[in-house]
């Protein structure tokens, strides 16, 4: 770029240029000589030109990385729009599945909890059948003991009131 600048600040006229001139065959003298021109007179445009064209260039380099920019902005901002939508569809979707999966979750929990509740149920209405059946039969047959053996079913019972009345003075 300055190779460009200083070439075409050396076309101008206002410029000198150093010419060889020989003198006589053994040496030779640098001289400053005019452009043709330069007697004519000096055109400040000359100078100005390239400095003008250099601005022109430089203001349309930026006016196209600011489009260029503007553009790539655009794209960026669609880009991200488009992304967002998909996130949003996305998380819709997994939103349902999570709600489907934990209702279904939450029914087959609420049946194995039913099913279990129910069979402690039964459990506990059998145990509780089966306890009143043999308590039946236990007094039953302590009542035929007692019919069968008086004086034994007196004497286990005063041994029982001991028992119990000494476990109550330890108390």
């Amino acid at each position: 770029m300055g190779e460009t600048y200083l070439r075409d600040l050396a076309d101008t006229p206002s410029c000198q240029y150093r010419k060889e001139r020989p003198m006589d065959q053994k040496s030779t003298r640098q001289e400053t000589q005019p452009y043709p021109n330069a007697s004519a007179g000096l055109k400040a445009n000359s100078v100005t030109d390239p400095i003008n064209r250099g601005k022109d260039a430089i203001l349309g380099a930026a006016d196209n990385a600011a489009n260029s920019e503007g553009s790539d902005l655009q794209a960026i901002r669609s880009d991200l729009s488009n992304l967002k939508d998909t996130l949003l569809r996305f998380m819709s979707q997994a939103s349902n599945g999570a709600v489907k999966s934990a209702r279904q979750v939450t029914s087959n929990v609420a049946d194995q909890v039913g099913d279990v509740a129910s069979d402690l149920a039964d459990r506990g209405s059998q145990l509780a059948s089966s306890a009143g059946d043999q308590a039946k039969t236990f007094a039953a047959e302590l009542e035929n003991m007692a019919r069968r053996n008086p004086l034994g079913a007196l004497a286990g019972a005063v041994a029982i009131g001991v028992l119990i009345g000494v476990m109550g003075r330890r108390s």
